[in-house]
């Protein structure tokens, strides 16, 4: 018998690639599962079902950092509740981040793709289900996005959640507004600007090279680290939380386009975001 659950839940993350560097990425999961009928006359109740693996995605993947253990190029160190990291890229560049155990997600792969992640997931759950399940598929999907789009990372040192790891990320629509008209030439542009962008808080940069720029912060989860190539990242003066992205953005391009009222409606991920406008 096969029981399934599509668009069971989203998870936003980032993770380490060697062309594209840091990435920050979205994912539906959807899962399936195969068994025999209990005395209830079920595989598994669907109330199991969504709260097990919603909560592991959630608690094991969703504002993680995601590793791939068995690639070349990676050196990692894992002292008790502590894990630093560096990984390079293809071009020869570094990059290298720290921070608590539970900021990361160190997956058994060389690489970091849907099936990979589905892969692991499913064998770290093996036990999480009644006898009746037996075997758990999990697999992963994008968002179906017509318009543009950019992969961003970043931390909020400030949140009392997990949003405060320092390299954890989204896959995001945006939408923008020149004189109550969509502008989608803007809207390309932009993201283009952010493609597999690190968003990076001025106060929390400590140093700036030629090649390099290195965060480092405390939060309430603990110290984090983050050195990435120059070419990777943009600084701006406030927090990186979608609302301030937003009124960032809007900002920027009203200094460019005077005159003329600038609306943005920035993602964070899958279905939820900010609006902000600006005009000068």
């Amino acid at each position: 018998m096969h029981l399934f659950v599509d668009n069971l839940t989203n998870v936003d993350f980032s993770y380490l690639d060697h062309e594209r560097g840091l990435v920050g990425e979205t994912w539906l999961a959807n899962a399936a599962l195969e068994g025999t009928l209990d005395h209830q006359g079920m595989v598994c109740d669907f109330g199991i079902v969504k709260k097990t693996l919603r909560h592991w995605l959630d608690d094991q993947l969703d504002h993680r950092l995601l590793v791939p253990t068995k690639a070349p190029g990676l050196t990692l160190t894992n002292e008790g509740e502590l894990i630093s990291l560096s990984w390079q890229l293809a071009n020869g560049e570094q990059i290298a981040v720290s921070g608590p155990e539970q900021a990361f997600a160190l997956v058994e792969a060389d690489t970091i793709n849907r099936d990979t992640v589905a892969n692991w997931s499913v064998k770290q759950l093996a036990s999480s289900f009644p006898t009746s399940v037996e075997q758990l598929k999990l697999s992963f999907e994008d968002e179906k996005i017509e318009d543009a789009f950019y992969h961003y990372s970043h931390g909020l040192k400030k949140h009392d959640g997990n949003c405060q790891r320092i390299a954890h990320g989204h896959r995001s629509r945006i939408q923008i507004y020149s004189a109550g008209e969509r502008d989608k030439q803007l809207e390309q542009q932009w993201a283009k600007r952010w493609e597999d962008i690190y968003i990076g808080t001025r106060e929390d940069l400590i140093e700036e090279g030629e090649k390099t720029m290195s965060f480092a912060y405390r939060a309430q989860q603990g110290n984090f680290t983050l050195e990435i190539p120059v070419r990777c990242c943009e600084v701006i003066n406030c927090d990186t939380t979608v609302e301030q992205l937003a009124q960032y953005i809007a900002n920027t391009l009203a200094k460019d386009l005077p005159g003329k009222e600038i609306t943005v409606r920035a993602y964070e991920g899958l279905g939820k975001g900010a609006i902000a406008s600006a005009k000068q």
